[in-house]
């Protein structure tokens, strides 16, 4: 069994995600942590728990902070356009959610505590910010040692960023909390935009899961919809499934190609939240790449298979 923890900020494609980490029969879920990204952390958080209840999800719900690693660093916008006002599509939905608990530790401690409880065996799915997880390396460093990998939906190397030209939404939003955590020496596998891009499921895909999967699917259909319709200035009727590629790589690696090399973050500027890469068999001047420990980036994916394990998951 794979013991995750789910960093996330609800946001539609998380919400698959998160319902992918719950079905999938080799995930033990061992808790989901919020972020502020594709809303503020009051939303994310509500969402959290609001689809913990609709889906019976048993794993806790930890709250994140309301500021970025570095204190000064200004807060992005909230990508209303593609996520809706909400988080999750618009879809009609309680203002808060009161009647299901929230761990009353801040998201970075219940890390540091879940990990210590689990050493060598967590394995942290960050799909957001990267808040959290510098916060919790910058309180207990010794964790980094336990943690058996983390996975990231973020960045981008060989394409341009969503954001930016040169920077992804994910990585953009805390540049200095990507850095922290890219350059600490403990396993990171980054998939990025280079591979989630491919990676579409149809509105008829959707449709036919709802059909099949009862009234859980029919809320992920729902909350999906306005999804595609965003994504249908860039792809066929369909939707693009990041967050969820960084779920499969976890129990199919197979799936994907890795480069590995040190990784680094543009903290500012024109090119703030760039995702740079030296890769491990190329020999360059000394640079701030230097010493930083190997990590591995996603530069190639099966895509048809990855979807289809995550339809498989979600309705078998």
């Amino acid at each position: 069994m794979h013991k995750v923890i789910f960093d996330t900020d609800p946001g539609i494609d998380d919400a698959m995600a998160l319902l992918f980490l719950e079905r999938h029969p080799e995930i033990d879920l061992l808790g989901i942590t919020t972020v502020f990204g594709n809303a503020s952390i009051e939303t994310t958080t509500r969402n959290a728990l609001f689809l913990k209840r609709e889906w019976n999800i048993k794993a806790p719900v930890a709250k994140g902070g309301d500021v970025t690693y570095d204190a000064a660093r200004p807060m992005a916008p909230w990508p209303v356009v593609v996520h809706g006002v909400n988080g999750l599509g618009d879809i009609d939905m309680p203002e808060t959610i009161d009647d299901v608990p929230l761990d009353p530790r801040p998201a970075f401690q219940f890390i540091i505590d879940t990990v210590r409880a689990n050493p060598g065996e967590v394995e942290i799915v960050a799909v957001g910010r990267m808040t959290n997880l510098a916060l919790a390396i910058a309180h207990d460093p010794e964790i980094i040692g336990m943690v058996k990998q983390v996975v990231v939906m973020g960045g981008s190397f060989e394409k341009n960023g969503n954001v930016t030209p040169a920077a992804e939404a994910n990585i953009h939003g805390d540049p200095e909390a990507a850095d922290a955590v890219f350059t600490a020496p403990w396993k990171v596998v980054i998939v990025g935009l280079d591979v989630t891009i491919q990676t579409v499921m149809t509105r008829t895909q959707m449709h036919d899961l709802a059909a099949r999967g009862g009234p859980h699917l029919e809320l992920l259909a729902k909350i999906s919809d306005p999804y595609i319709d965003f994504y249908s200035q860039q792809v066929e009727d369909g939707m693009v499934v990041h967050d969820s590629c960084a779920c499969v790589y976890v129990v199919a690696p197979e799936l994907f190609g890795l480069r590995p090399g040190s990784v680094r973050v543009v903290c500012g500027g024109i090119a703030d939240g760039q995702t740079i890469q030296k890769p491990s068999q190329q020999f360059f001047p000394p640079s701030p790449w230097d010493d930083k420990p190997d990590q591995q980036v996603a530069m190639t994916i099966e895509p048809v298979k990855v979807v289809d394990l995550v339809a498989k998951t979600l309705v078998p």
